[in-house]
């Protein structure tokens, strides 16, 4: 399997699993092969419209909404999907 094609089934599984929850901007973030397994492990980005964050004036001025980020292992073989797992990015903040 290519990785435009992984890619492509990665996206496409996360839409089915999560549009329901009114994700937006869904976008390719990180590619890698396992070479051992031949598995793709794609991480997909995405908005929740609950995932806004009020600015210091309340609903006023709504910040832009957190990230949420999502690992999906893709098989290189057949491109089924083997899993969906949170990717945690590190607190940069102090």
């Amino acid at each position: 399997m290519e990785v435009r094609e992984a890619v492509d089934a990665a996206k496409q599984r996360i839409i089915e699993l999560f549009g329901s929850e009114g994700i937006n901007y869904v976008t390719l973030e990180e590619v890698k092969l396992d070479y051992d397994s031949k598995n793709w492990l794609i991480t997909i980005g995405f908005d929740r419209q609950w995932d806004r964050e009020e600015g210091p004036l309340g609903p006023i001025l709504t910040q832009a909404p957190t990230r949420s980020y999502k690992v999906v292992c893709i098989d290189g073989v057949n491109g089924q999907t083997l899993s969906i797992v949170d990717r945690v990015l590190p607190n940069l903040e102090g």
